[in-house]
């Protein structure tokens, strides 16, 4: 009696408790410090999602949670949305890298081209 009983305690142990996927949840912050601190707790089918709204380049808008989730990047021109997903525990802890910013590529760009006519000038 006693061996089965360990063994039910021992089998009891070894299930898998079926715990959720855990995101990092925030909506409309301008940092993303402030994105870091409040978790939730996902329902089946959902995924840990980032939503990053970046005007001008400067004013990132980001909002994250569990939802059912498709990553998208939508450039319109002035403003850019870049949507990623992830599926393990606390994965979206980190927006910055999901924002692409093509303006400061292109600011790079344009100072490293015109960097040769100014400073001749001086």
């Amino acid at each position: 009696m006693k061996v089965l009983l360990v063994l039910l305690l021992g089998t009891i142990l070894c299930l898998d408790s079926g715990s959720s996927l855990q995101c990092y949840s925030c909506s409309f912050q301008l940092s993303d410090s402030k994105c870091n601190t409040e978790d939730t707790i996902c329902r089946a089918n959902q995924t840990c999602k980032t939503d990053v709204i970046s005007k001008v380049a400067f004013l990132k808008i980001i909002s994250k949670g569990c939802d059912s989730c498709s990553p998208t990047f939508q450039d319109y021109g002035v403003s850019s949305r870049n949507v990623t997903c992830c599926t393990s525990d606390k994965c979206n802890v980190n927006a910055a890298g999901s924002v692409r910013s093509s303006y400061g590529m292109a600011a790079g760009l344009v100072a490293s081209i015109l960097w040769p006519f100014f400073s001749n000038r001086l």
